[in-house]
């Protein structure tokens, strides 16, 4: 599982790294600490209604990749309000499950973060570990979906996970699923997939590679409580030594 992260890059180092036209996102700001319901940005795909007015084109003529700030917390547009608005989707059952099957299909984004958060229970509570890699930002691979609420648009997010092969393992059991560049472009493309399978086994290919170079270290207790945080606090990944 993944439940809570880092994105501490401002919107325009995004657009730099994704290539992505700003979007709505401009109300941006870094944290140390994204939640669950919180809104974080998302890198998407979305076909340009008319090609006539796309600009010189990245990745593909037609389709515009843009920054989106969105909710964490998948509510697709069918879903009934107090629904469920799961956080993560397992690569296992991804493509098939009747609550992500549609968004794998069609509604695929990149999720980035600096890094994530795991707990570990020991005799005296819990204590937190911060998992991170040797890039600066690290691509986790997610569905998102768009519903009218009243007379705007709600865009939610969820971040798939599966078996960890990284130093998590140490922590816990699960871990998001990283892209490598060259699976951007792939993932991020608005077309029904036509093969699931093969894009299932990119993704655990891309995900195993990326996982070589993650590792985890513990942080302070204060992340425990994401009501009484600091957002905004770069203390909060700053590592600490454990007594004993």
């Amino acid at each position: 599982m993944c439940g809570r992260f880092a994105m501490n890059k401002e919107t325009d180092d995004l657009i730099l790294e994704f290539i992505a036209r700003g979007g709505r996102a401009e109300d941006w700001r870094p944290r140390y600490s994204v939640a669950p319901t919180d809104e974080a940005p998302i890198i998407r795909e979305r076909v340009l209604k008319d090609d006539a007015d796309a600009p010189t084109p990245e990745p593909a003529p037609g389709v515009e990749r843009e920054l989106e700030l969105a909710a964490w917390g998948l509510k697709q547009a069918w879903s009934k309000p107090g629904g469920p608005a799961p956080i993560n989707a397992r690569l296992e059952s991804v493509a098939t499950n009747g609550m992500f099957r549609t968004a794998f299909a069609s509604h695929r984004c990149i999720v980035p973060m600096t890094g994530y958060y795991e707990w570990q229970q020991q005799a005296d509570g819990k204590q937190p570990y911060f998992i991170h890699a040797d890039v600066e930002v690290l691509a986790a691979a997610g569905l998102y979906s768009a519903r009218r609420e009243n007379d705007d648009w709600k865009v939610t997010f969820t971040i798939i996970t599966r078996e960890a092969r990284d130093a998590s393992g140490e922590v816990h059991d699960r871990m998001p699923v990283f892209l490598q560049p060259d699976l951007w472009t792939q993932w991020l493309d608005p077309a029904k997939v036509a093969a699931p399978d093969a894009l299932l086994h990119l993704l655990d290919m891309s995900s195993t590679s990326v996982a070589r170079s993650i590792t985890t270290y513990p942080v302070g207790r204060t992340v425990n409580n994401s009501r009484t945080l600091d957002p905004a606090d770069p203390g909060l990944i700053e590592p600490v030594e454990l007594a004993g």
